[in-house]
């Protein structure tokens, strides 16, 4: 890549045509061609594949009906809009600015993931009763929040855990670096990268932000439900931080109690994959206080399973369909349930061997092969990984329980039944209404987690 020289600096030349400059935010990742003969093809399909709603630039509200049938694709569309018209600001500011750093957050929005918390949302807001055409179109911009406040969490995850991928390709931060590593030294790109995708998680974050600030001064949610939605939307941000830090903060001292990463794992992903959207989807649909509160129950039960599974699946499941490199979190030492689980039952033991494992390999980055497969032999030995799948099984269970107890519309209902089932890694055959294909629902939830 050539360099130009501005103020003294050294600077990669931005694209004559940024990648997605005519076409959109659905264009290929930064740093790669535009679309030529195959992207206009794509562009055909996409356009007849497009799923019911609210075309891009129409007002008009959805039909709550149509978009039952595929919620991830209405809500891509609300997020194609809204990205289409944040990326024609960013490159009227800035050229460069717009392409390494706006383009990929649109990019990691628009791309990968299940679209498991707006289906949350959807389905705890129609089995609420929700169905008024303004309220639907409240509910779905709602949905492409969580989808930004997730890549906000994501590209942020991917720089502290030092993670160099992210479903399949390279995380934010690694890209940039990856893109200037032929023009400034390898520790400056390396910087570089880390504080572009700081900047792109901030970006995200703040286009969420404009989307909730958007409904509430549109009023479409109502009075009423749109200070429950900003109350909640309020108290989500800051869970999330609080449970990010105490991942982080448990790593770096070493402090694998049980009690703790339980905590931790409720607050960065049990009330913000689950339990939150369901609230701001009963709260969109006007439901009282009661059925919320019981849908709450219910989301913090399989958002916790969400996140043991979560969990297991960082250790043992096959980084193909995960999305991430496998066993990110003993490499990082991350204080997790299940690594907790095991240290507590080995010293309860006395398995001096066990604990000898633990120690020395959890925490290492560059872990061997043959090292990882013996942290899997103690968390297999110790009982760790049975127990937290029976207490997966043990908080779906709960979560159905109390979902039972919500005065919620059939149908419906039965959906929400399915997602929970769904992101608990307890999935029937039979994927939940708006969702993936058989078969990919495991896959796509374990995408979804990214953390």
């Amino acid at each position: 890549m050539r360099s130009t020289q501005a103020n003294g600096r050294h600077t990669a030349d931005p694209p004559r045509q940024p990648p997605g400059a005519r076409g959109g935010p659905t264009a290929r990742p930064p740093g790669t061609a535009p679309a030529g003969a195959d992207g206009a093809a794509e562009d055909e399909a996409r356009e007849a594949a497009r799923p019911p709603g609210p075309e891009p630039g129409d007002d008009r509200p959805a039909d709550p009906r149509a978009v039952d049938d595929d919620v991830a694709g209405a809500v891509r569309q609300v997020l194609e809009r809204v990205l289409a018209d944040r990326l024609a600001h960013c490159r009227e500011l800035d050229a460069v600015f717009a392409h390494d750093v706006a383009e990929r957050v649109a990019h990691s929005t628009l791309h990968g993931g299940g679209r498991l918390r707006p289906r949350f949302l959807w389905w705890a807001f129609r089995a609420c009763g929700g169905e008024d055409p303004a309220r639907t179109r409240a509910a779905l911009r709602a949905g492409a929040a969580l989808e930004l406040l997730q890549t906000c969490a994501l590209v942020h995850d991917d720089v502290m855990d030092a993670a160099p991928t992210r479903r399949g390709g390279p995380a934010v931060h690694a890209g940039v670096a990856r893109q200037y590593a032929g023009v400034v030294p390898g520790a400056a790109a390396r910087h570089l990268g880390a504080s572009a995708a700081v900047l792109a998680g901030d970006l995200a974050l703040a286009w969420a932000d404009d989307v909730v600030a958007d409904l509430l001064l549109d009023e479409e949610a109502g009075a009423g439900a749109a200070r429950r939605l900003r109350d909640v939307w309020r108290t989500m941000r800051t869970e999330m931080a609080a449970g990010q830090y105490l991942d982080v903060h448990g790593g770096a001292t070493s402090v694998f109690a049980v009690a703790r990463a339980l905590r931790a794992a409720r607050l960065k992903s049990a009330l913000y994959t689950v339990a939150r959207p369901l609230e701001l989807g009963a709260a969109l649909a006007g439901a009282d206080p009661g059925t919320t509160r019981v849908l709450c129950r219910a989301g913090r039960c399989a958002g916790l399973a969400f996140q043991l599974r979560d969990d297991l699946d960082d250790v043992f499941a096959d980084p193909r369909d995960t999305g991430k490199p496998s066993a990110g979190d003993v490499r990082q030492g991350k204080p997790t349930y299940l690594l907790a689980v095991a240290r507590a039952r080995a010293t309860a033991a006395g398995d001096r061997t066990a604990l000898d494992v633990l120690d020395h390999c959890v925490g290492r980055a560059d872990l061997s092969e043959s090292a990882l497969a013996r942290v899997r032999d103690v968390l297999v030995a110790t009982g760790a990984r049975d127990l937290v799948g029976a207490r997966i099984a043990h908080l779906t269970e709960q979560a159905l329980r109390h979902l039972g107890e919500a005065p919620c519309e059939p149908r419906a209902a039965a959906g929400l039944r399915r997602l929970l089932c769904e992101a608990t890694g307890t999935a029937p055959d039979v994927p939940a209404p708006g969702g993936p294909p058989p078969g990919a629902a495991l896959a796509a939830a374990g995408r979804e987690a990214g953390r």
